[in-house]
């Protein structure tokens, strides 16, 4: 890597899909403010919270991973 810092979805300290773990460690802010925010965000926005979190699964590599889910995705669809 060339010393950039990636937001990534970590494998450990995730509950679901490790969204809110990442952009914690990313801003070096307490996994639970994320949480709790994600969470007021689709209470108070009717559900828009739970679509930004659902897009960054897609978006944002695992750990480990080159590419996230939707690059892997679209890489097959333009090959196959």
């Amino acid at each position: 890597m060339d010393g950039r810092k990636q937001l990534i979805r970590p494998r450990t300290g995730r509950m679901v899909a490790g969204v809110c773990a990442g952009i914690g460690e990313y801003f070096g802010v307490d996994v639970n403010i994320v949480r709790v925010a994600f969470a007021a965000l689709t209470i108070f926005s009717i559900g828009a919270g739970a679509l930004v979190y659902v897009v960054a699964w897609a978006v944002v590599p695992e750990e480990g991973e080159k590419q996230s889910i939707a690059e892997n995705y679209f890489n097959k669809k333009k090959s196959g």
